[in-house]
């Protein structure tokens, strides 16, 4: 473990940084050193050597950082570290985000945790599949991709978006959201904005209201609803679920997201409603969120 550590040392300094940044990373480290970071196998100070070694590995994200005086009280989602693969016929880039700066720290480290535990989970198991890909078949392309996208970031909200493709024959892709409240430091799910489950009800049916509209305007867009008297033996779609993926938008509306071929052929990708906040107000708990 010494070894490691003083090659990490050593990168670390081989590696030129802005003045301001140095400052941060400095900060980092001490707080690493007096606190355990949730990851398992890794003390404070590793996980923080990480943390600069995705920085210093990264012109962009190094450039960014260099325009942020001090990581103080403002939260901030930045890159923690990045899984890559580059073979001619095996390709993989996933970018593993971390919130910092949250006063509840409890949920920042449970956030964190669980971004790098799901990149961790992507790469073991496409390093599988790439393994019987070489062992079983004559060869074949494969490629992942994840990574983030923040949403909304105001004083009250902030929404990250953490995507993955999968590529092989042909791509998926999938979203999930994290919609945090800044003020109170809570994590927000769709049944904690809404008085009942009615909410999944009413939001469906705009959503199909939504569909047949499109459907109308372009017949380059196409959903499985029984509204359009598809012949597909996939199941039509007929409600959303109580944990459907969501988040709310810069301008407080509520944003319903669906993966790729959950409610529509693939070519149509990740589709998003967004609900007029009129059919919601009665069911609400308040307007602080959606308005």
């Amino acid at each position: 473990m010494d070894k490691k550590l003083e090659k990490l040392r050593s990168d670390y300094k081989n590696v030129p940084i802005p003045d301001n940044l140095d400052m941060i990373v400095k900060k980092a480290i001490k707080r690493s050193m007096r606190k355990k970071f949730p990851f398992k196998s890794m003390t404070g100070f590793v996980t923080a050597a990480l943390f600069v070694l995705s920085i210093n590995t990264s012109s962009t994200f190094a450039k960014t950082l260099s325009n942020v005086p001090i990581l103080g009280k403002v939260v901030n989602v930045l890159t923690f570290t990045e899984y890559t693969l580059d073979e001619p016929t095996y390709k993989a880039n996933l970018k593993v985000p971390a919130v910092t700066n949250l006063k509840n720290k409890d949920l920042e480290q449970s956030l964190n945790k669980k971004y790098l535990d799901e990149n961790k989970e992507l790469y073991d198991q496409f390093t599988k599949e790439i393994e019987y890909v070489k062992k079983e078949t004559s060869g074949a392309h494969l490629g992942i991709d994840s990574g983030y996208e923040v949403k909304t970031d105001n004083e009250d909200i902030l929404s990250i978006g953490r995507y993955v493709v999968n590529t092989a024959a042909s791509s998926s892709t999938t979203m999930k959201f994290d919609t945090v409240d800044k003020k109170k430091e809570i994590l927000l799910s769709l049944p904690i904005l809404f008085k009942d489950k009615s909410y999944v009800k009413i939001i469906s049916e705009n959503i199909k209201e939504q569909m047949n509209e499109q459907m109308k305007k372009d017949e380059n867009k196409v959903y499985w609803i029984p509204e359009a008297n598809l012949d597909y033996s996939i199941d039509p779609f007929t409600s959303m679920k109580e944990d459907q993926n969501f988040y709310i938008n810069k301008d407080h509306k509520l944003v319903i997201s669906f993966d790729k071929y959950e409610i529509a052929p693939g070519y149509m990708g990740v589709v998003e409603f967004t609900i007029p906040t009129d059919i919601l107000s009665n069911i609400l708990v308040g307007h602080h969120y959606i308005r």
